[in-house]
């Protein structure tokens, strides 16, 4: 079997590859799980070693691994390559604190000795989305190779270049095995994810996706018994409060809403205004998007390229248009281009109800809604009103506030001032329909480790006080 990818700019087929037959697919799970008994045993500084090797050689390919990203997925080529540099960065951060991060701890009991080990689970089972293709890959190899574990990847399909291009850096600069692909197209995606899953060989799995298929991998995972994070998807409010900076919120507002086509889950889907500013902020965020240029994503100018793919332009533009038909205003965009490729214009709404697609469903594409709220006290109402909590934002002057009505937002991460963005240095992952489980920082280290605890006693055993 084949699949195809596709230059979402213009809609024609960038290139055909094979699918991973299933005999492929078992020779890569007795691989990996040959490396893992040798990868658990090498020392930090090897591990280290192999992470800053991997660094160095996505710098040195920066160019063409941006300008991949760009034709598989769409997003404007400054963007491709900011996402290659943060890549890098990361393998070098994890290479640098990993053994910090997987230092044995000592704890005081009446044995003799009592130590928590941080051990490698084995092999991890990555399923991971077109948004980012290198990023979101990178978020979970780095943590899990500094910590013993090696990792297979079955990456979007519509991203499959990006993925093999992965995994060729990898097996020059990482152990043999340590990162494997297996290619699979949507319509065997179910099945072989299942059967991998279900394999005695997986020791844990983490998923960038959809709420749908977190359910679908979660569900698999739990009836064997396996180790799962899940980071989902968002509807992360950005709060603009009355004594916020307006032009600062909206240029950050847009920026957050926009950038990767608001392709991210961490993207602002809905922007709350207090009422006292709204009417302000509104024409500053407005001015901000009429200053963005859609086209193609190769070239110098361009701020918003299209879609990565068709079903998802035009599912956007169908929340679009069954929120206008309830009610709801458009003040910039929404209408489908006559362009080649899946383009769709920033698009901006207000007069909104709770009712409609774009408030109360994830809008995964470059739309947003305007809400009005009465005071702070309603914006934290209303930002809580969503089945997600992946991330949010609350701009406001006053810092101690913001940090309190942070700390009542359903979220994993709050931005004061800001935007929500995945960092290396910080945990990241969400809570209700957004997943559960952290990625990055030591806390994401330490979700793919076995914490073992080893007590020690003298030669006669406890003591009575030590029982």
């Amino acid at each position: 079997m084949t699949l195809k990818t596709y230059n979402p700019a213009t809609g024609t087929v960038l290139r055909t590859y094979d699918e991973t037959p299933e005999r492929d697919v078992e020779a890569i799970l007795a691989r990996a799980s040959a490396a893992a008994d040798v990868w658990r045993n090498a020392p930090q500084e090897e591990r280290a070693a192999a992470l800053r090797r991997l660094a160095a050689a996505l710098r040195d390919q920066r160019d063409a691994l941006a300008r991949l990203a760009t034709l598989e997925m769409g997003k404007p080529l400054r963007e491709s390559l900011a996402e290659i540099d943060k890549c890098a960065v990361t393998c070098e951060w994890f290479a640098d604190h990993g053994a910090e991060f997987l230092t044995t701890d000592r704890a005081e009991t009446e044995a003799i000795d009592t130590r928590i080990v941080f051990e490698p689970l084995g092999v991890l089972f990555a399923i991971m989305p077109w948004n980012y293709p290198f990023w979101q890959v990178i978020r979970a190899l780095a943590p899990a190779v500094i910590a013993g574990n090696v990792v297979v990847l079955k990456h979007a399909p519509s991203t499959t270049g990006c993925a093999l291009r992965l995994a060729e850096l990898a097996a020059a600069n990482l152990a043999e095995g340590v990162f494997s692909v297996v290619v699979v197209g949507p319509e065997r995606t179910p099945d072989v994810c299942e059967r991998i899953i279900g394999d005695a060989r997986i020791s844990a799995i983490t998923l960038t996706g959809s709420t749908g298929a977190g359910r679908s991998v979660a569900a698999v995972a739990g009836r064997h018994l396996k180790k799962a994070v899940l980071e989902l998807g968002g509807s992360d409010p950005f709060i603009v409060l009355a004594d916020a900076d307006i032009d600062a919120a909206a240029k950050w507002a847009a920026r957050s809403r926009f950038q990767n086509a608001g392709q991210s889950c961490i993207a602002t889907k809905r922007i709350i205004a207090v009422e006292a500013i709204a009417d302000s902020f509104t024409d500053r965020f407005l001015a901000e998007v009429s200053l963005m240029v859609l086209g193609d994503p190769l070239a110098e100018g361009t701020t918003i390229g299209p879609m990565a793919r068709e079903d998802l332009r035009d599912g956007l533009a169908s929340q679009v248009q069954l929120s206008v038909d309830k009610g709801a205003r458009v003040l910039a965009g929404g209408l489908v281009p006559d362009l080649a490729g899946y383009y769709y214009p920033p698009t901006v709404l207000d007069q909104v109800t709770s009712d409609m697609p774009v408030v109360d469903e994830e809008t995964f594409g470059p739309a947003v809604p305007l809400i009005r709220a009465r005071d702070s006290e309603e914006a934290i109402r209303l930002a809580n009103a969503t089945p997600f909590g992946l991330g949010s934002n609350i701009w406001t002057a006053d810092l101690d506030r913001g940090r309190d009505l942070a700390a009542r937002l359903t979220a994993g991460h709050t931005a004061i001032n800001g935007m929500t963005a995945s960092d290396p240095r910080l945990p990241f992952g969400g809570l209700k329909n957004s997943g559960y489980g952290r990625e990055l920082s030591h806390y994401g280290i330490h979700e793919f480790v076995n914490v073992h605890v080893i007590v020690t006693n003298g030669s006669s055993g406890p003591t009575e006080a030590r029982r």
